[in-house]
């Protein structure tokens, strides 16, 4: 992925990829829900943080309820490069699935979404 992401003029790392994706996908979020959705400890989301934010591509904003806490969101120019990020994201998932029919790229589906809600009813 990140070697698409460098071809596309795009410089970022995986884990930078994934946050902008799930912000992108999800919406404003607490850093700590963010962390647990891209699986980085507080530190470790906290360096990652600071570099988007250093590069302008997402903001932190005082809650709407809670003063104390802060909400994650992509700025416009944040918007812009995961709008340039997705055709990326989809040549390295076409390209991994290349392999399999339309049948069993349907049943990987199925499998690793029955997965994923397995690991998340789990917690």
């Amino acid at each position: 992925m990140e070697a698409e992401l460098q071809a596309s003029g795009v410089e970022l790392r995986f884990t930078q990829f994934l946050i902008l994706k799930r912000l992108a996908l999800m919406g404003p979020m607490s850093a700590s829900e963010l962390a647990r959705s891209v699986e980085l400890d507080g530190g470790a989301m906290t360096r990652q943080l600071d570099q988007l934010e250093g590069r302008g591509l997402l903001r932190r904003q005082p809650h709407e309820q809670d003063r104390r806490a802060l909400r994650i969101e992509l700025t416009p120019l944040g918007r812009t490069t995961w709008e340039q990020m997705t055709p990326c994201n989809d040549r390295v998932l076409k390209a991994a699935q290349k392999a399999l029919d339309a049948t069993e790229r349907e049943q990987l589906r199925d499998y690793l979404e029955r997965v994923l809600t397995a690991l998340r009813d789990k917690n």
